[in-house]
């Protein structure tokens, strides 16, 4: 796979992310189109790629475990019975093109492929917002289209059988730090990784040394798929697009999700980061 220059993304004057299209990758990783580094407006870099404890975590995007059996995460793939293998079913995100390019966001198309087969087509958009001085936003949203001809379903490790471990959808590995991130949710009582990794909740924060970032459902859609979030042995946050069941997509069917995502300089409260979402999703 060849690789070629990083689109920027710029937001209030400043370069705020990279978008890496098409990273020349092992295909075990599961290559994918990435935002890496991504920065809060004051430099501090939020993101992480090919972090030594998973080197198939890649930035910020979006990356599933499971389509129809093929691994579009990266990494071992949990099977019942044997647990965490190593198999030769890894897909790629393609990188079809830009629809549109802008200094302050993109629309992509994407074809997901595996087994030499097109399995789905993506169109995904991706946008920078200035909130306040100290604080933007950024607007992702995905749209799966089944384009295999026959139906199809998405799975996670859960789903096979691995509990607690429903990752897949958008996903945000953050850098690893001296010391395990603040993780609290929209609601009182959400106050650490136990209580909002599972929950369906507006949004969830994670907070480091002089960061928070928080992740907000968009959409009803989206606000419906409990949150996995990881603190204690890495820190990232994403989406349960198969929680408790494998999501099926019927042959010519779309699936969309849109996550907002507060960057924002030092350690923000729950009011601070509630105001700062309300901002977001609604501009």
């Amino acid at each position: 796979m060849t690789a070629e220059r990083p689109t920027l993304l710029r937001c209030a004057g400043r370069t705020v992310a990279r978008y890496t299209t098409r990273p020349p990758l092992a295909l075990d990783h599961s290559p994918r189109p990435y935002l890496h580094p991504v920065t809060t407006l004051g430099g501090r870099v939020v993101t992480e790629t090919v972090p030594e404890d998973h080197p198939h975590h890649l930035g910020a995007g979006v990356a599933v475990p499971d389509v129809a059996g093929h691994n579009f995460w990266g990494g071992r793939t949990f099977v019942q019975g044997r647990g965490s293998v190593e198999l030769d079913n890894h897909g790629v995100q393609r990188h079809d093109g830009f629809k549109l390019c802008d200094p302050d966001g993109f629309v992509e198309e994407l074809t997901w492929w595996a087994a030499g087969e097109r399995l789905l087509r993506e169109h995904r958009t991706v946008a920078a917002t200035a909130l306040t001085d100290t604080a933007w936003a950024l607007d992702l949203t995905f749209s799966l289209a089944n384009v295999s001809g026959r139906d199809l379903s998405v799975g996670s490790p859960a789903t096979n059988g691995r509990p607690g471990a429903a990752y897949g959808g958008f996903f945000w590995r953050a850098p690893k730090e001296a010391a395990a991130p603040v993780v609290f949710g929209a609601e009182p009582g959400a106050d650490d990784e136990e209580s909002v990794h599972g929950a369906r909740s507006d949004w969830v924060a994670l907070a480091g040394e002089g960061w928070t970032l928080v992740f907000a459902g968009a959409t009803e859609t989206t606000r419906r798929d409990p949150w996995f979030v990881r603190a204690a042995e890495y820190p990232g946050v994403g989406s349960s697009l198969a929680h408790d069941d494998r999501l099926p997509v019927p042959a010519g069917e779309t699936f969309v999700r849109r996550v907002v995502t507060v960057v924002a300089d030092g350690r923000l409260d729950r009011s601070g980061a509630a105001a700062l979402v309300r901002k977001a999703v609604s501009s």
